[in-house]
C-alpha cells in the first residue's frame, strides 16, 4: 500500500514509517520543515509538504494514498481545548476524502483517562461529550464510521517508551533533577500502561493489514501498568537522590502542571488487539528501557 502518515517525523510517526517501509509499503510523510522532510527521504519515504493545520495540505496527501495513518497532534497543554478541536477538524477532513472508498483510515487516541478507576479494554468507549475528556479523536472517527469510512482507532499508553523519547518519563526525570527528589503520589500504586514505540508502530501496520475497519479500537499495550513508585525508584537509584511520597495536597506543588498525569491510575488491557492482530511485543519493558544511561543523558 502506499501510505500517508500524518506526525510522520514524530516520536511514534517516525517509527511507524520505518516499520511500513521495512514490510514492503510505500510512505507519503507529511513535512513541515524542511528537517522533517530530510529526515523522511533519509528514511526512504516520499515527502508531502504540509501541517496539522493546512486541510488542504491533508486532503491532497489523503487522495494520493491507499490507507491514511493520522498521528499528528500538537502537546502543547497550554492550549490543549485548541490541539483536540484542530485534530478533530484534522480527522474530519481526511476521512471526507475516503468516504466512499474502502481505504481504511487509523486515528491515534490514548487510554489514560478512558476507564478511571478499573482495567480498560478495547470494548471500552471514552465520553465524547464530556469537559473531563477533551480530546475528540475518538469522537470524530466513531461519526466517520456511521458515514462508512473504515475508520478505526489505535489507543496509546501513557508512556511510549524508547531512549530518545520525550514523554512522560523524561519529565519525571526533569522535575527529580529541579527538586532533588524523586517523587510518587501516596503510596505510589497508581499504575501507568507502557510500550515500546517500535512495538506500539508495528500495531498501527498490522491494523491495516488485517483489521482496519473490522474492530474500531486497538490497544498498542505492552504492560498493563507499571506502578509509578517503581518508576520513581530507579530514576531516584539512576540520580543517587532520595525517593519520597507526596500526599495529594502536595502533588500540585511538586509535580505543577505534571500532577494529573503523575496521579494517572490506567491499568489497561490489550488481549483483544493481540489476539485480532497476532501482535507480540517484543521490545524491552518500561523499567528495563529506563535503567540505561540513555535516558539520563543530559
Amino acid at each position: 500500500m502506499r501510505v500517508f502518515v500524518t506526525g510522520a517525523t514524530g516520536w511514534v510517526g517516525s517509527a511507524i514509517v520505518k516499520d511500513l517501509i521495512a514490510a514492503g509499503h510505500r510512505v507519503l510523510g507529511l513535512a513541515r520543515s524542511d528537517k522533517g522532510a530530510q529526515a523522511l527521504t533519509a528514511a526512504g519515504a516520499e515527502i508531502h509538504r504540509g501541517s496539522l493545520a493546512d486541510i488542504d495540505s491533508l486532503t491532497r496527501g489523503a487522495s494520493q494514498s491507499d490507507a491514511v495513518i493520522h498521528t499528528a497532534f500538537n502537546h502543547d497543554f497550554s492550549k490543549f481545548a485548541e490541539n483536540c478541536a484542530e485534530d478533530r477538524r484534522a480527522i474530519e477532513a481526511l476521512g471526507a476524502v475516503l468516504e466512499g472508498s474502502d481505504r481504511p483510515l487509523l486515528v491515534t487516541s490514548g487510554v489514560a483517562l478512558l476507564a478511571p478507576g478499573r482495567t480498560a479494554t478495547e470494548e471500552d468507549v471514552p465520553p465524547f461529550n464530556s469537559p473531563t475528556y477533551p480530546r475528540k479523536s475518538e469522537a470524530a472517527a466513531a461519526a466517520l464510521v456511521e458515514r462508512g469510512v473504515r475508520a478505526s482507532t489505535i489507543r496509546l499508553a501513557p508512556s511510549v517508551h524508547g531512549h530518545g523519547e520525550h514523554g512522560f518519563v523524561p519529565r519525571l526525570i526533569q522535575i527529580a533533577r529541579e527538586t532533588g527528589v524523586s517523587a510518587y503520589i501516596g503510596e505510589g500504586l497508581n499504575r501507568w500502561p507502557a510500550v515500546h514505540r517500535l512495538d506500539a508502530a508495528r500495531v498501527y501496520r498490522l491494523a491495516l493489514e488485517r483489521g482496519a475497519g473490522e474492530a474500531a479500537h486497538f490497544h498498542a499495550i505492552a504492560e498493563e501498568g507499571v506502578p509509578l513508585k517503581a518508576i520513581a525508584e530507579l530514576i531516584g537509584r539512576r540520580l543517587n537522590i532520595p525517593v519520597v511520597s507526596k500526599s495529594p495536597d502536595e502533588a500540585a506543588a511538586h509535580f505543577g502542571w505534571f500532577a494529573m498525569f503523575a496521579g494517572i491510575d490506567a491499568p489497561t488491557s490489550s488481549a483483544r488487539t493481540r489476539a485480532a492482530l497476532d501482535w507480540k511485543p517484543e521490545q524491552p519493558g518500561l523499567l528495563a528501557d529506563l535503567d540505561h544511561p540513555a535516558y539520563f543523558a543530559r
